[in-house]
């Protein structure tokens, strides 16, 4: 069975001076709808987190959803949203892939690759050469339960710090397929 999955739109985008990352257009294209056109092949449903109005998403086929914890706590907090929304509207799904809305050349085999490495870990995450990507990985939904503790009453936010409570397996794919857009100059860099 596929996956279900979330993009993870849901930040303030502080570093690219605030709005919606995922809506800026690369080559014409949104960089929401690029990540999308991937993703949803290679899933059985997917969710948009975001905390901006959800009308700004509505030409997109997918639902919009935000933070289901208050506060601009971060991508652990979109992680959750997403486990929570495949538990009441996928229930026979067991895991969840996580797109960030900033990587718009993600590749069309993700999901299986990722899926491949469960058998060594838990979660498997994708990395290159040069780092982890924490925020793109393929996660248990049974674990929902223990993210919102580990959120809400431990305060936890970095993706890091929660995976390292558990056995990952770390995948690599080629840094190209990987890049994101943080800031003006790298949007600059792959749209010149």
């Amino acid at each position: 069975m596929k996956p279900v999955g979330v993009v993870l739109a849901g930040g303030r985008s502080s570093r690219m001076g605030g709005g919606d990352k995922g809506l800026l257009k690369l080559n014409g294209v949104s960089m929401l709808e690029r990540i999308l056109a991937i993703v949803q092949p290679q899933t059985e449903a997917v969710l948009i987190n975001s905390n901006s109005d959800p009308m700004k998403f509505e030409e997109f086929d997918a639902p919009v959803l935000a933070d289901c914890v208050p506060g601009y706590l971060g991508p652990l907090a979109g992680l959750l949203t997403g486990m929570m929304w495949a538990r009441q509207y996928h229930p026979r799904a067991t895991h969840l892939l996580s797109a960030p809305c900033d990587s718009p050349y993600l590749p069309g085999d993700l999901a299986a690759r990722l899926a491949k490495g469960l058998a060594g870990g838990e979660i498997a995450i994708a990395r290159d050469s040069e780092r982890l990507h924490p925020t793109l990985g393929l996660w248990p939904i049974a674990f929902a339960d223990r993210l919102a503790e580990d959120l809400v009453c431990r305060d936890m936010r970095r993706v890091r710090a929660w995976l390292a409570q558990f056995p990952v397996r770390e995948i690599m794919f080629d840094a190209a397929c990987l890049q994101n857009i943080n800031t003006h100059d790298d949007f600059a860099a792959l749209s010149g």
